[in-house]
């Protein structure tokens, strides 16, 4: 099994509340969309496009939370277990490179 391989993921619980926040998040896309094609006022546009970064932020700061609770978690488990301390190390440093990404 590679390192990304579950048979569950943290976010599996919470999937539909996602995969809703999600499909929210596209009707605002397709409405700022409309708004551009519609020649609207631009501040109502970036205002539109300031809500969808602050859902898609929401959506970011949930699956992170997910991540850490439990793939971070399940790591940390298999490495007491093991005495490997690089496999939670490496759990770590993936979530800490994605939050990263995240920020930019």
């Amino acid at each position: 099994m590679s390192e990304h391989e579950h048979t569950t993921h943290g976010y599996s619980a919470d999937k539909e509340a996602l995969l809703k926040r999600l499909r929210r998040i596209e009707g605002q896309v397709r409405g700022v969309s409309r708004m551009v094609d519609e020649d609207n006022y631009c501040i109502d546009v970036l205002t539109q496009i300031s809500a969808v970064n602050a859902a898609l932020h929401k959506v970011s700061l949930a699956l992170v939370q997910d991540h850490i609770g439990h793939c971070v978690v399940d790591a940390a488990a298999r490495s007491a277990e093991t005495g490997d301390a690089t496999i939670v190390a490496d759990k770590v440093e993936e979530a800490a490179v994605a939050i990263g990404r995240l920020l930019r």
